[in-house]
């Protein structure tokens, strides 16, 4: 599967456009975590647990929006994006979205 974040695929040619699909994922650190993050905050720099998990979070997202495309008969995505926010205080929801498409090698 292609996965792209621009609109054409270089050497490629979009045949056929299958729809929106969309990745989405909720997480939410432990309670050790939140407590490790909580005291890194007091000094200040990159909290590694956050960055972690955010960084799982889109992995898992691209994934799921992998299977999505497949599902509808996609071999390629364009235009993917990543798109989040926070549900309370606790939990982060990451969506990965963009165009399932069949693509065929330009010729």
């Amino acid at each position: 599967m292609i996965v792209v974040t621009s609109e054409y695929v270089a050497g490629y040619r979009v045949k056929e456009t299958k729809g929106q699909a969309f990745g989405l994922v909720v997480r939410s650190r432990g309670l050790g975590g939140n407590i490790m993050a909580g005291l890194r905050s007091l000094v200040g720099g990159e909290i590694t647990e956050y960055t972690q998990m955010l960084e799982e979070a889109r992995r898992h997202a691209v994934d799921r929006l992998v299977q999505n495309a497949t599902a509808m008969g996609a071999n390629g995505i364009v235009m993917m994006r990543f798109d989040s926010s926070e549900i309370g205080q606790t939990m982060s929801e990451i969506v990965a979205y963009g165009t399932a498409v069949v693509l065929e090698k330009a010729g």
